[in-house]
């Protein structure tokens, strides 16, 4: 696995801070609204405990989901010529790291329809999370992050052709596991009311310069592909 694609992965999670307060802020909020009272020690310390039990569920449940697709990539390239699939592969992930730079610089919101994809997925799991809300305990906590990390996201789904490409169960974990930690300031911070960083990865310099890093990621592996044929 190439270095660039975990910093990719990371720079999709810090940059896509906005889609990520939204799909998941309201439900962090409630959390911390809704934490049991902390009758000794610093009320503060007590929520950051909850919200990092939290998000190392969702963050496990991502990397586990990469261990999965990754794996799968090894099973059927088995069955396929495996030079050929990793080189459909890398291509198909080339391409959607393109449509998440333009995603992440707010030239092009494509990527949030792939959310459709897992709907039907989530229809079984949701009732299942439902009973962990609200949160008694950090075990609760960690077990409810774990559930809602399947959350349809497009994002998360961009991430995971990715994992695919990366062509084995250590590496797709990696990957994800890189996005998942990008992911974790800004949910911390919607978490513990705090806007700075939010108010960063919003301004449009920063996502222009982030999207075309990522565009700039992806036309690197096309081109890599591409070289491959020839």
């Amino acid at each position: 696995m190439d270095d660039y694609s975990l910093i990719g992965a990371l720079l999709v999670g810090l940059m896509g801070a906005g889609h990520c307060i939204g799909m998941c802020g309201g439900l962090v909020g409630a959390l911390s609204a809704n934490l049991p009272k902390q009758q000794t020690g610093n009320a503060l310390v007590n929520q950051l405990g909850y919200l990092l039990s939290y998000n190392s569920g969702r963050i496990i449940s991502y990397a586990l989901a990469g261990a999965l697709v990754g794996a799968s990539t090894s099973a059927l390239g088995v069955l396929f010529d495996a030079d050929l699939y990793l080189l459909v592969l890398r291509f198909i992930a080339g391409v959607m790291m393109i449509i998440t730079g333009l995603y992440i610089a707010q030239i092009w919101a494509g990527v949030v329809q792939i959310e459709r994809l897992g709907k039907w997925l989530w229809g079984y799991i949701a009732p299942i999370a439902n009973r962990f809300i609200p949160i008694k305990n950090k075990t609760h906590a960690f077990i409810a992050g774990g559930l809602w990390g399947w959350l349809p996201c497009g994002l998360v789904y961009s991430m995971l052709t990715w994992s695919v490409a990366a062509g084995n169960a250590l590496d797709g974990a990696l990957i994800m596991l890189a996005f998942g930690l990008g992911t974790l300031p800004a949910l911390l911070s919607a978490g513990i009311a705090a806007s700075s960083f939010s108010r960063l990865v919003q301004n449009r310099i920063v996502r222009l310069v982030s999207g075309a890093t990522l565009v700039a990621f992806g036309i690197q592996t096309l081109y890599v592909a591409i070289g491959q044929l020839s």
